[in-house]
């Protein structure tokens, strides 16, 4: 795998002489070897043999660039196909991802994943969209309307509830995707971005914004926990916090932590939906 993360790297190097056509510079590759290059990194994401990204010692983000890199480089190097699918006509660069049954995954009419994503077995697609270099855990289930932005990591067991946004990210490749854990409850119409976390077995009410500035305050003692990033075993509900600008003071986002969990109490949905409608919150 070394040699093609070096092959990939030359190839970003030398992007801006490579084309959709196979053009290619006076000194550059062959353009359909390049792109033969590029597909092969890219498989690997597609059959989970590599991630872009997973978190290292500390919960710190480990990005891998070089597969950033090489669906990047997929863009360029892909022309425009049309398929059709009865009265509906599509044109895009990348295709979707095909092998469902086989796979193990099960795909409700009206979702689709890219081609470069990875569904582990067990995943549940209801009406939903999974972009390129995404991964999505096994017995996850991507509800209605939800959206998996590209690269963002899913854990396993967690539930993304209907029309839960969660944010992609391609440039700049050394730029960290979202993480959510495992055994997560994002509860309806979340929006989780801008490489934000949300750690294993978390639970976050219904209409939480999440993004890498969204402070995250402990309920109980008014202490910003963090940045961004939302710790393990807790419920979280939107709020927010007064800030003052020359044209008046103003309610912006935070989250707050109204609740920790023990291991395995995020899958009591009476319990939980007790706990978040004493604050005001819904699943």
């Amino acid at each position: 795998m070394a040699g093609l993360e070096s092959e990939i790297h030359e190839l970003w190097e030398r992007r801006d002489t490579l084309d959709a056509d196979g053009a290619d510079g006076a000194d550059g590759p062959d353009g359909a070897e390049a792109a033969a290059t590029v597909r092969r990194a890219v498989e690997l994401l597609d059959r989970g043999e590599a991630r872009v990204a997973e978190l290292g010692a500390g919960g710190v983000p480990v990005v891998h660039e070089w597969l950033k890199e090489a669906v990047l480089l997929l863009f360029r190097l892909s022309a425009l196909e049309t398929t059709e699918l009865g009265p509906f006509e599509y044109a895009d660069r990348i295709p979707l991802k095909r092998g469902f049954a086989a796979a193990g995954v099960r795909v409700v009419p009206g979702a689709s994943a890219r081609w470069g994503s990875y569904l582990e077995p067990g995943v549940i697609l209801m009406p939903s969209y999974v972009n390129i270099g995404a991964r999505v855990g096994a017995g996850t289930m991507v509800d209605t309307w939800a959206t998996v932005g590209s690269c963002a990591q899913i854990g396993r067991g967690t539930h993304l509830s209907g029309g839960v946004g969660i944010g992609g990210v391609l440039e700049p490749p050394r730029a960290a995707p979202v993480f959510v854990g495992d055994e997560c409850l994002i509860g309806s119409r979340c929006v989780v971005a801008n490489g934000a976390r949300v750690g294993d077995g978390a639970v976050l009410g219904a209409g939480c914004i999440l993004t890498d500035t969204v402070p995250v305050i402990d309920a109980e003692t008014g202490e910003e926990i963090s940045r961004g990033v939302v710790p393990g075993w807790c419920v979280a509900v939107p709020a927010t916090r007064p800030r003052a600008y020359p044209g008046g003071e103003y309610g912006m986002p935070c989250l707050l932590v109204i609740r920790r969990l023990e291991p395995g109490e995020r899958h009591d949905k009476a319990g939980l939906n007790d706990i978040l409608r004493q604050h005001g919150g819904t699943v």
